[in-house]
C-alpha cells in the first residue's frame, strides 16, 4: 500500500492527523511505514457529487494475488472506518497496479 494521496477542501477545520492515520493505514494492509506515504493536498473547492465527504482518499496499492476483490473492499471499509475514528468522512478509491510495471527512483543518499 505504498501511496495514500488524500485531498481535503482548504475550508475543512477538522484536524488530518496523518501519522496517526497512517499507523491505522500500516496496520490495516500490513505494512510498513517506509512503504506507506500518506500525501495531504488542501484544494480550493470540488465538485459536489452529493458525497458530504471530508477527504477524499486515493489508494495506489500493488496488486499482489492474496490481494483478492474481497479482502481489497474490506481493506477499504476499514480504511473508511480509520478516518471515522478520527472524526473524518472519507471517500475512498482505490487502484491496484501490476508489479512488473512499476518504477520507484527515491533521493540519493548524500
Amino acid at each position: 500500500m505504498p501511496l495514500v494521496k488524500l485531498f481535503a477542501q482548504k475550508t475543512l477545520s477538522k484536524p488530518i492527523n496523518l501519522s496517526s492515520l497512517q499507523s491505522k493505514l500500516c496496520a490495516i494492509w500490513n505494512t510498513k511505514p517506509n512503504t506507506t506515504k500518506l500525501i495531504l493536498t488542501r484544494v480550493d473547492d470540488w465538485t459536489d457529487e452529493s458525497f458530504q465527504e471530508d477527504v477524499y482518499v486515493d489508494i495506489r496499492a500493488y496488486g499482489k494475488p492474496e490481494r483478492t476483490r474481497e479482502m481489497v473492499l474490506d481493506g477499504m471499509n476499514k480504511v473508511q472506518d480509520a478516518f471515522k475514528t478520527e472524526g473524518l468522512i472519507a471517500n475512498v478509491r482505490l487502484e491496484t497496479y501490476e508489479g512488473e510495471r512499476y518504477f520507484h527512483v527515491p533521493p540519493k543518499e548524500t
